[in-house]
């Protein structure tokens, strides 16, 4: 099974850069997008009914903010929205699915850039998420979380991790909550193939940044430990346009 996760920066925006050619072409069996931006009211059927697959979408009462979908050729067990905490909810940064092997949650975090006041609220939705995953691990199935992270998690996870000690997406705080996932138990799959190379899922469209490859990596797959054995490749699409993100994928090996 292929899953992949992209923040497309507005879907709409995607699909007038070729998102549809890129989804027939690659077929991933199932594929998380974030920051959608649109309204159930704006999404046009060519987005909504893709040949092939289920798809579902979460969006936030915003307009032009946040939301994220899923693509699916396998039809879950079951979806949902959200994390069942309204301050989070409505922002629409949450799909979670499940399969027969596990859950799948599909996150689009916040950024935390904006006040302190929205770095607080990352932070809390940061714990929320993992509080919400260890209680669907107690269910006995395993946990894939894929999405926009907002946050490059060690020095060689940006290209200028010096400059950025005291921005958000790169501070000590937020960082160790990634530290805190993985004592949970949660591996970060492009690590656990790629250790040591210098790989980024982000560029600033301001400074031209993807030209020069001044990139964060944010953008990941985690999963549960006992999907370890399953796990059999992971990823980043840096050469797909569309977004100042790419994709990011990982294969997992469920027979």
């Amino acid at each position: 099974m292929r899953i992949y996760s992209w923040n497309v920066n507005g879907i709409r925006a995607a699909a007038r850069k070729g998102f549809l050619d890129w989804i027939e072409e690659e077929q991933p069996d199932v594929l998380g997008l974030q920051e959608i931006r649109i309204q159930d009211h704006q999404l046009k059927d060519k987005l909504r009914e893709i040949e092939g697959y289920h798809s579902y979408f979460s969006f936030g009462e915003k307009k032009g903010y946040s939301g994220v979908a899923l693509y699916t050729k396998i039809e879950p067990i079951d979806v949902w929205h959200g994390l069942g905490i309204k301050r989070f909810d409505r922002e629409g940064r949450v799909i979670a699915a499940e399969f027969e092997n596990f859950y799948l949650l599909n996150i689009y975090f916040p950024n935390g850039k904006s006040s302190q006041e929205r770095l607080n609220y990352k932070l809390d939705f940061y714990d929320a998420t993992l509080e919400y995953c260890e209680e669907l691990r107690e269910n006995g199935k395993e946990i894939v979380v894929c999405g926009d992270y907002n946050t490059a998690h060690h020095p060689i996870d940006l290209h200028d991790p010096d400059s950025n000690k005291k921005t958000s997406g790169f501070l000590p705080i937020e960082r160790v909550w990634l530290d805190k996932l993985e004592e949970h138990g949660y591996l970060d799959t492009y690590r656990y193939f790629h250790p040591e190379k210098e790989t980024y899922t982000w560029w600033s469209y301001r400074t031209r940044a993807r030209e020069r490859d001044a990139g964060w990596r944010i953008d990941y797959h985690f999963i549960s430990e006992g999907l370890e054995d399953s796990l059999k490749s992971a990823e980043v699409l840096t050469d797909v346009m569309g977004s100042d993100h790419c994709p990011v994928t990982i294969t997992l090996d469920l027979d």
